[in-house]
């Protein structure tokens, strides 16, 4: 299992609800959340085997932004 923590624009609850379906769609993505406290929005995402820029691609659907950390 690895994790990935990436700084995001995903910014409210109703974000977060946005990405949501993207995110549980992609099979290798154990569990995910996001720290809409943290200033910097971290995503975290723990993962079989799904390499950083699949979840940026994923994030950037729902119309968001992220970078990895």
């Amino acid at each position: 299992m690895e994790t990935l923590k990436f700084k995001t624009n995903i910014k409210c609850t109703g974000c977060v609800a946005k990405v949501t379906p993207l995110l549980n769609n992609e099979s290798e993505i154990e569990k995910w959340e996001v720290d809409i406290f943290n200033p910097e929005k971290i995503l975290t995402v723990e993962t079989r085997n799904i390499d950083a820029q699949k979840v940026i691609e994923t994030i950037e659907k729902a119309g968001f932004k992220a970078e990895k950390l």
